[in-house]
């Protein structure tokens, strides 16, 4: 009996110790902006696998199965002659029958006043609605980020469309101790 009452005794002070301990979150570095894509078609962004059904080619749909390469520059607003602060790069397969979706997959090459570096997404987008995007990796100042990104079309029309990229990035708490 005293030798269970001792180890309810030492559970119940490690178990205070753990829920003392877990109230005190570390805040977490974070960072959070916009920026534009612009996309070009034959300019800087191309089919390079057509699809093989279902929706046709137009500004907002491509066959089901088109795979889509993409060089993107990455500006501060959505006018493409403003400050150039990033390229995008990756890859789209059209994944619905539609047109309208694809899965991508990114790397979002920032040179940001105090960051730089590279942030890479995968996930499924949306070609007319906002979609989010998973951070799974970074390099440089975005080493050991997470979070995610938020691709939502800005202008369908024209050649170059433009999609506002909102950035929701966080740091854990190892990843950022001697800064």
């Amino acid at each position: 009996m005293a030798l269970s009452l001792r180890f309810y005794g030492v559970f119940v002070v490690l178990l205070v110790s753990l829920l003392h301990h877990h109230h005190h979150h570390h805040q977490l570095k974070s960072l959070h902006f916009a920026l534009f894509q612009h996309e070009t078609i034959n300019r800087t962004g191309y089919i390079v696998v057509n699809g093989v059904g279902g929706a046709g080619i137009s500004q907002t749909t491509t066959p089901f199965g088109t795979v889509f390469v993409f060089q993107d520059p990455m500006t501060v607003t959505a006018n493409r002659s403003s400050k150039v602060v990033g390229i995008a790069q990756g890859t789209s397969v059209t994944s619905s029958l539609d047109g309208l979706q694809s899965i991508s997959v990114a790397k979002i090459t920032l040179r940001l006043k105090h960051h730089s570096g590279s942030v890479s997404i995968v996930g499924g987008t949306h070609n007319v609605k906002p979609a989010d995007h998973p951070v799974v990796g970074g390099t440089g100042d975005f080493l050991f980020v997470q979070g995610y990104v938020t691709s939502s079309p800005v202008n369908l029309k024209g050649l170059t469309v433009v999609y506002k990229i909102e950035f929701h990035l966080y740091w854990p708490p190892y990843a950022t101790q001697g800064s």
